[in-house]
């Protein structure tokens, strides 16, 4: 740890301490991270690497920082979120860690992107994003930056979605991993983690109550999944809306109730959405809904729900709770929105629970050395996560949870390596 003078931007810089014992707390829940960084100290596989990394600021966060810092990386980090920061964290980063971080829990729209610049100034080799505003940047005004960048990953769904469209364009100028692809973190991180902490966070924004409320889903993949999971497990009735057949299919299958958004829109009390598209929850939708219908969004961006529609059609509009915004419609009926419908995990909770996000950022730790020794081999495109680095992120977990595994005898190696035994 350091107190030296550290760039950065923080709210308050006297809440380091407390930042501190949250980071130490996460830490003790995420022992594949501590492997790799106690292997990164010793071994510096990114030595004299500058990264800009543009993620989440969560006590999670900090300890893949700390541990991309322990492997010799020059790290700077900013906000991927104006909602999902931790300020004491960005001010443990800071005064404790050194590490410059940009990053203030409700940073309006130009503070936001004035921290991916500021992270952006150092002219990195590596790029680490969670939603690809940090590429994106890159690739329009920063151009001139991109000839020293080696390569990146990229940490989330939404991210992947647009670097595949920039790779298809021709526009991408590095290759980049997409973490999120990765079995150790989309069935665990996106299911496990974001069911949990969405409806932590709805929770914590409105002390309802879920039994017996009728929670629409909308999107059924790996968020989707964890949150419909755990809404039923809470004893709602949860309906699930799709556009893709056999995403549609399982949720039927798994007992759930399918159907367009705008029958859903009739009978829901609760509304996630975890698609990565816009206007999920749109005009006709709102028009429809019941009086006190809460919103909530779970996917990247705050694109989901329609709120400039939602805005023209409240004749007023005010704050009842934090993250609550009440919205009074002309026909009498009140619509909820909670986080301004950002990520309400990370708005109105703490995000992920750490042990989840252990194998996520082990991901992207290893990601991160795997570019360091690879990228000049590899053309610009979006990659996947080396499948023995994924394998052996499971194996180090369940290691760490006591977890043992059988192993192939020679004679069934023998047998599924030939053709000649049959009925």
């Amino acid at each position: 740890m350091t107190t030296q003078r550290i760039k950065g931007d923080a709210r308050d810089l006297s809440l380091a301490r407390q930042g501190v014992d949250r980071i130490q707390w996460a830490e003790r829940d995420m022992p594949v991270l501590r492997l790799i960084r106690e292997r990164f100290a010793r071994e510096k596989p990114l030595r004299g690497l500058r990264l800009s990394a543009c993620l989440h600021v969560t006590t999670e966060t900090a300890n893949l920082a700390i541990t991309l810092q322990a492997g010799g990386a020059e790290v700077v980090l900013c906000a991927s979120n104006p909602l999902s920061t931790q300020d004491d964290v960005t001010a443990a980063l800071i005064a404790e860690y050194g590490i410059p971080t940009y990053a203030i829990k409700g940073e309006d729209n130009d503070t936001y992107y004035r921290h991916i610049r500021a992270a952006l100034e150092q002219g990195p080799h590596m790029t680490m994003d969670d939603g690809a505003d940090l590429v994106a940047m890159l690739h329009s005004e920063k151009q001139d930056l991109l000839s020293g960048v080696i390569g990146g990953t990229e940490e989330t769904t939404t991210g992947v979605i647009r670097l595949k469209a920039l790779a298809q364009e021709g526009r991408l100028k590095y290759p980049i991993i997409a973490v999120n692809d990765a079995d150790t973190k989309h069935m665990f991180d996106n299911r496990y983690g974001t069911g949990q902490s969405t409806l932590d966070g709805v929770t914590r924004a409105t002390n309802l109550l879920w039994s017996g409320r009728t929670c629409v889903v909308a999107g059924y993949g790996w968020c989707g999944r964890g949150v419909a999971m755990r809404a039923k497990g809470m004893g709602a009735h949860v309906v699930v809306t799709e556009i893709d057949p056999i995403r549609a299919l399982e949720a039927v299958m798994d007992g759930y109730q399918v159907m367009p958004m705008l029958e859903a829109a009739r009978m829901g009390d609760v509304f996630i959405t975890a698609t990565g598209n816009v206007h999920v929850i749109d005009t006709a939708h709102l028009q429809v809904m019941k009086d006190g219908a809460v919103l909530a969004n779970s996917g990247h961006f705050n694109v989901e729900i329609n709120i400039p529609a939602l805005e023209g059609m409240a004749e007023t509009h005010r704050k009842v709770r934090e993250f609550v915004e009440e919205y009074a419609l002309e026909d009498g009926r009140k619509l909820y929105l909670l986080g301004e419908g950002r990520l309400i995990n990370l708005a109105a909770a703490e995000g992920h629970p750490s042990s989840v996000m252990d194998m996520s950022f082990a991901n992207q730790a290893l990601s991160a050395e795997y570019m360091a020794g690879e990228a000049r081999n590899l053309k610009p495109g979006v990659y996947p996560v080396p499948r023995e680095l994924d394998r052996e992120i499971g194996r180090l977990k369940l290691m760490s949870m006591g977890v043992e595994l059988d192993m192939l005898t020679e004679e069934q190696k023998k047998y599924l390596e030939s053709w000649e035994s049959g009925t």
